[in-house]
């Protein structure tokens, strides 16, 4: 969201309040600061062992207090996470305008990944302006009955952020071997999922004595407890804690491929030339696994190892993937928004 926030601020016609509901307070801090925002609002709702349900209800609360109290002209929120469904279901209920970024994105199965693939669902069914990143992704909302002239076809500000933070950083990692950045955090993936791509990566790194694996850890104990108790001492694995904006798009400019389950790093390495092995059995972002830029393995040893070996040991299969194609937008994304925005609202652009 920060592309847009400094879009708007910019422009000069609207008031922007940014609202942090700290649903993911260690992963979030960081990169709002590099972008020099800091939250008007913390509604600090995160606890310990919070369940979904508890989380959700906190939010609605929390957020129909804001808006009670702040009475905004359009309610906006980003992606799939539980703060968006709760945003949208509460600007709902106060009969604000909810404006959805990144809408249309769909696995059409409800339980991969979940709950995202809920979340982002429900959101579009409430929302009233859908900024839809791809074709696809507003084709998929048409199929659902949104009215066509509220999509709008914007690109992905996932792009503008990347583009934005990689003029700015150097590769990290150079002079170390290849690098594959891994990330895997999923919650279909808890339990044997994540053990087996715990495997996985200890037989890359025993078969491949140039790699070098970097695995930001998510604080999730049901990823942090087998993640640290197979791979921690492990020759060539290095272990950290979830890397700010900064390091992560630097560690994507050295690295040489990204083995993930995250829904933004599948959008973010194709742009910067980087091989995506997808640790899921399902995505919502397939353009780039029609593009060629992305395969989908799952969390699965086997295929994880034969698809990451075959890509480490053939020069013309990794060629054919490191492309530089980019499905997901131009870097112009918040722009567009920020101009549907003025026209939604009436803001008198010139």
């Amino acid at each position: 969201m920060a592309p847009v926030i400094l879009a708007l601020r910019s422009a000069g016609w609207a008031e922007v309040l940014v609202v942090d509901t700290a649903q993911h307070r260690e992963l979030a801090d960081d990169p709002l600061a590099l972008f020099g925002l800091k939250p008007n609002i913390d509604l600090d709702l995160m606890r310990p062992g919070q369940d979904l349900a508890g989380l959700t209800a906190r939010l609605l609360t929390g957020l129909d207090r804001v808006l009670a109290q702040e009475k905004p002209d359009v309610v906006l929120a980003q992606g799939d996470t539980t703060t968006v469904l709760s945003a949208a279901l509460t600007a709902f209920y106060r009969r604000v305008p909810f404006g959805h970024v990144e809408a249309g994105l769909r696995t059409g199965d409800l339980a991969n990944p979940f709950p995202e693939e809920a979340n982002r669902a429900l959101a579009g069914r409430l929302a009233r302006l859908h900024f839809a990143p791809t074709e696809r992704a507003r084709r998929n909302l048409l199929a659902e009955g949104a009215a066509p002239e509220f999509i709008h076809l914007t690109g992905n500000t996932v792009i503008d952020a990347l583009l934005w933070m990689a003029a700015r950083v150097e590769p990290a990692g150079e002079g170390r071997g290849r690098l594959i950045l891994v990330t895997a955090h999923r919650r279909e993936s808890f339990g044997a999922g994540i053990e087996s791509i715990c495997r996985a990566l200890i037989e890359l790194s025993q078969r491949h004595p140039d790699v070098e694996i970097l695995y930001p850890v998510h604080p999730n104990p049901n990823v942090e407890g087998p993640v640290r108790r197979l791979l921690d001492g492990r020759e060539r694995i290095r272990l950290t804690q979830p890397l700010d904006y900064r390091a992560l798009v630097a560690a994507l400019k050295g690295c040489h491929l990204v083995l993930t389950d995250s829904g933004g790093l599948q959008e973010e390495a194709p742009a910067l030339g980087v091989p995506v092995l997808v640790l899921r059995h399902q995505t919502e972002r397939p353009e780039a696994v029609e593009a060629g830029v992305a395969k989908l393995v799952g969390p699965d040893q086997d295929r994880i190892v034969a698809e990451a070996g075959r890509l480490l040991s053939d020069p013309a299969a990794y060629k054919a993937m490191a492309r530089g194609v980019s499905p997901y937008g131009d870097g112009h994304a918040a722009e567009r928004i920020e101009r549907i925005l003025a026209d939604f609202l009436e803001a008198g652009r010139p």
